[in-house]
């Protein structure tokens, strides 16, 4: 929700650092790469002891996601960048959620369902992105929902911080993600029946 609706209060911030890390020869491709591995190392650092600078690590990751997006539509956006984009926040949120898992083996029930969940979800976007037509700037239609990336780092911070509270965050994190799926689906199930041939 908060990627759909308050990025125009964020933007400045993310076109400065496209600018400046585009200014020091970065491609947008290479940003993703490093976001990529910056997300994937929180989880290390976490699982290390050091919840604060974990999350610190992963929110700098999340900043750089957002980067290399602005500095694709500044020089040339490719289909590939969207692919390797993707891909990567699965990655990065694949090895978070296997993390917490591991340190957490008591709440496997809950942990375990999110990350089903979370599986579900992507589906369900890539579906409606990939059925619903693209009127935005990213290269596909993106469809927001109530949790979206920001939303999703919100928790996943929570559960490193705060591991007596790990239970409580859990389901909450879950039951949003399936009503996000549901929004999703019907989403599409309106634009197929809106925009369906008589």
């Amino acid at each position: 929700m908060l990627d759909s609706y308050a990025r125009r209060i964020v933007q400045p911030a993310i076109s400065g650092g496209a600018k400046l890390l585009k200014g020091a020869g970065l491609s947008a491709n290479t940003v993703s790469w490093l976001a990529m591995l910056l997300g994937v190392g929180s989880s290390a650092v976490w699982m290390a002891g050091y919840p604060a600078a974990a999350v610190a690590v992963l929110w700098i990751s999340g900043y750089l996601d957002a980067v290399d997006g602005t500095i694709a539509r500044m020089t040339k956006p490719s289909k590939w960048g969207n692919i390797l984009d993707i891909t990567f926040d699965r990655v990065v949120e694949g090895t978070i959620m296997a993390a917490i898992l591991i340190m957490y083996p008591e709440h496997i029930l809950p942990l375990g369902l999110i990350l089903a969940a979370i599986l579900v979800n992507v589906t369900a976007f890539l579906v409606a992105g990939n059925v619903i037509s693209n009127s935005g700037v990213k290269g596909f239609h993106y469809n927001p929902g109530i949790l979206e990336r920001t939303e999703a780092f919100v928790f996943f911070s929570l559960l490193m911080l705060l591991p007596s509270m790990v239970a409580v965050i859990a389901w909450i994190f879950l039951v949003l993600l399936l009503f996000t799926t549901i929004k999703h689906l019907r989403d599409v199930y309106v634009w197929l029946e809106e925009n369906s041939p008589d």
